[in-house]
């Protein structure tokens, strides 16, 4: 009778599974692999999986036995993002601290996975979003299928692209990062192979075959994870109807100093010629944030002189802020058009980009007032700290 295939649970069989566990857990060999389980929600990231996900990767990394982590998502999405729905609802009745604590955990998780000793797997297979790049991105290995959906789409809530996206955003070419952080675009899994947000792309259908590959390789080898990898792999080119295919649009109107100059050169350029795509991302900022739009610039800007450390730190304090709404309530306005009553009419303050002016974004990138009951992201591990360095 054969042995049970690693990853055989929900992941493999793409249906809900009957366990109330939001963290699944499964072995073979060397590798340890960590599937969500919160398919409903397209596996969201609530605080008991953070939790969880921080216990794991934390005692895994001290394993000597354990050579490789692999982390999966559970029916048809890796992680649509963290659960923000839930942040605005605690808020709102004003715990928030306890949505200030959810954003601290992410971003604690983040880094684990930023400077993990371990190789790590992200198989993509479905929707990754927000905090999804976060448990993902960061890590060594991203896989991604034909199934793959990626966006950023912070800006459309009146936050910022965190997780430390600011970067891994800001070291894709030319200005790509800007225009997906500004403008929530989504990616194929073409199109992440194309501009390196992943390393490899594997058709769904082998990813049962490649997961067993990975678990009976005994062994965390960089170089002989890859060449497993590259064994189910497919050449794939971005489609017809691919944003990269934009990329010298994107560089000239999204390379500009700031977001009025920005929608200046959009609208320029639309004046200009028939290309519907000028119009097209003109109409997506002028749904977003406008002080969502200018924090987002500035991030990713920052973000390009910035440690893996230094982006989730900066990051802390813009998402404190959001919570707390100590300089806007954007967050607030976002999370209730699009997440909690979904009439997607947000009433954003100040409505335009004219009104948002430098003190505003200043002060929220700057440190915590006194009476907020924060602190700083602190990361007390210098060894992890200076592989975090090493990565700028």
């Amino acid at each position: 009778m054969p042995s049970p295939r690693f990853l055989s649970a929900a992941m493999r069989i793409k249906t809900v599974s009957p366990t109330t566990e939001e963290v699944l857990v499964e072995e073979s060999f060397a590798a340890k692999a960590a599937i969500l389980n919160r398919p409903r929600k397209l596996n969201s990231l609530n605080e008991n999986m953070i939790d969880r996900l921080l216990e794991l990767y934390m005692k895994w990394e001290k394993d000597e036995r354990v050579r490789m982590v692999i982390i999966a998502g559970a029916g048809r999405g890796f992680c649509a993002g963290g659960d923000v729905a839930v942040v605005y609802l605690l808020g709102k009745s004003g715990d928030k601290d306890r949505g200030n604590t959810f954003f601290g955990k992410e971003f604690r998780l983040n880094y684990i996975l930023g400077t993990y000793e371990k190789t790590h797997v992200a198989l993509l297979d479905g929707v990754v979003m927000g905090g999804g790049n976060g448990v993902s991105m960061h890590g060594k290995f991203r896989i991604a299928t034909e199934n793959t959906k990626f966006a950023m789409p912070e800006t459309a809530i009146g936050l910022h692209p965190d997780i430390g996206a600011s970067y891994f955003l800001s070291r894709l070419p030319g200005h790509l990062g800007e225009y997906l952080g500004l403008t929530g675009t989504r990616l194929d899994g073409a199109d992440l192979l194309s501009c390196g947000l992943v390393t490899h792309f594997v058709p769904s259908k082998r990813l049962d075959d490649l997961v067993d590959r990975l678990g009976n390789l005994n062994s965390g080898d960089p170089d002989v994870v890859s060449s497993a990898i590259d064994e189910f792999c497919d050449v794939v080119c971005p489609g017809d109807k691919s944003p990269l295919h934009r990329r010298d649009a994107i560089d000239r109107c999204f390379g500009h100093d700031t977001v009025e100059e920005i929608v200046q050169a959009l609208e320029i350029q639309a004046g200009r010629s028939e290309d519907e795509w000028y119009t097209n991302t003109l109409a997506l900022l002028k749904k977003m944030s406008p002080i969502s739009l200018k924090v987002a610039l500035r991030s990713i800007r920052e973000g390009r002189q910035q440690s893996l450390f230094q982006c989730l730190e900066s990051d802390y304090r813009l998402v404190v802020h959001a919570v707390n709404a100590t300089h806007s309530t954007d967050f607030y306005e976002g999370c209730r058009a699009l997440l909690v009553d979904k009439d997607n009419k947000p009433k954003w303050s100040p409505p335009t980009l004219a009104e948002v002016t430098k003190e505003m974004v200043d002060d929220i990138f700057g440190p915590f007032h006194r009476g907020e009951k924060v602190s700083e992201l602190l990361v007390q591990d210098r060894e992890r700290n200076s592989r975090s360095l090493s990565r700028l």
